[in-house]
């Protein structure tokens, strides 16, 4: 079972996710224990390939407060434990189609701290009003089907 630490909302309005995929962390203890509190933030970071190796960059870990000494940097470069030829294909659409590593959630699997990076595609505005007003629409909609069952079912 996964336990959910972290998830980005805003990458889903921000870009088109194409593609996901599971990556482990490199981490010191004290970011675990971090972790494990619940105290992470996806929300400005995003992953990168340098030297044919991918890394995170601007996850905020937030410090751990009985670790006085050993906390580090809380928005260090970490790095991601990704197959070879996984990093290799990243690398080639990433170079050839413009797309981005967004990371999408960070969870805790079988203890180990793993976290789902999605390969996307920026959105235009005129994409993010359409998503919103699709939105809204389907509440609308989601609501007059309650009202009219409710009145179905009282008279």
């Amino acid at each position: 079972m996964n336990k959910v630490i972290a998830t980005n909302r805003r990458a889903h309005h921000e870009y088109e996710i194409l593609d996901r995929f599971e990556a482990g962390m490199v981490l010191f203890g004290p970011e675990v224990k971090s972790l494990r509190a619940g105290r992470a933030n996806l929300s400005d970071s995003y992953g990168t390939i340098h030297h044919g190796e991918l890394f995170v960059r601007k996850l905020h870990i937030s410090p751990y407060d009985p670790a006085t000494i050993a906390n580090s940097d809380p928005v260090r470069e970490r790095k991601l434990l990704v197959h070879r030829k996984e990093i290799a294909k990243l690398e080639g659409q990433i170079a050839e189609r413009g797309l981005t590593l967004v990371p999408l959630s960070l969870y805790f699997k079988d203890g180990r701290a793993k976290l789902e990076l999605g390969l996307a595609r920026g959105k235009r505005q005129y994409d993010k009003r359409q998503a919103l007003k699709k939105r809204q629409d389907d509440r609308e909609t989601q609501r007059s089907v309650r009202r009219h069952n409710q009145e179905r079912s009282g008279s």
